[in-house]
């Protein structure tokens, strides 16, 4: 086996949205970074099923639902 072939698999510290930080092995950063979550599963409308409203600028929305209304889905 080539030696340097594989990225290094070492511990890091990950910090949540709300502050909350665990220990995984990753190949991102060095040994002992800090990966702070921008979005995570827990305030993420994806994973928490929040609602969402959509915002039809300029009648594209409109105009979709027009064109595709015979459709049916």
């Amino acid at each position: 086996m080539k030696k340097d072939t594989h990225p290094d698999y070492h511990e890091i510290t990950v910090v949540m949205t709300d502050g909350e930080t665990f220990t995984t092995r990753s190949t991102w950063g060095k040994p002992g970074d800090q990966l702070k979550l921008d979005i995570d599963p827990k305030t993420h409308p994806a994973w928490t099923g929040g609602n969402q409203h959509l915002v039809d600028t300029g009648g594209q929305l409109a105009r979709f639902n027009k064109r595709f209304k015979g459709m049916g889905v």
